[in-house]
């Protein structure tokens, strides 16, 4: 990959981050990083999750394998001290229930799910990234509306884990 952005690129991102009402934005490419940031009152750290500009890159510090031509992201787990597992969103983008309008939603309030079973689909950046369950459970609730926004770290299922 070419490790150069153009202005077009860039003004791309910063159109982004105003329109996502976002404060903060990062992305490292094979070696290429950029860093995007307004009205800061206090420095802020998050981590890069946003995916790269190009389908076939990956960001760095999200594992991430390409499938049939969707990316699987690994979701953010937390465990509460009842036994419930919360999938979190691993990016900020625009949560799908199913594939596509026409489909059924990958998963219902209720159902049994297994590990590695896709949960959700999140867009971002016109990439489609399947979220996957990290644990075999029943799902307790969902925490989003179909075609809503997320963010990083956005509660997405809760998870009743199985002993």
């Amino acid at each position: 990959m070419n490790s150069k952005i153009d202005y077009e690129e860039i003004n791309r991102l910063i159109a982004l981050l105003e329109q996502k009402n976002l404060s903060h934005f990062e992305l490292e490419v094979e070696g290429f990083k950029i860093k995007i940031g307004r009205n800061f009152s206090s420095p802020a750290i998050l981590p890069a999750a946003v995916p790269s500009l190009q389908q076939n890159n990956i960001p760095a510090g999200h594992p991430a394998e390409k499938r049939n031509g969707a990316e699987t992201s690994q979701p953010q787990a937390v465990i509460s001290d009842n036994n419930v597992h919360y999938v979190t969103s691993p990016m900020v983008g625009t949560f799908y229930r199913a594939s596509d309008p026409a489909s059924p939603p990958f998963v219902e309030l209720g159902d049994e799910i297994k590990k590695a079973q896709t949960l959700c689909i999140i867009e971002a950046m016109k990439l489609m990234n399947e979220i996957e369950a990290d644990v075999d459970g029943i799902i307790e609730e969902i925490f989003v509306e179909n075609a809503k926004p997320v963010e990083y770290g956005q509660k997405l299922f809760s998870i009743k884990v199985r002993a």
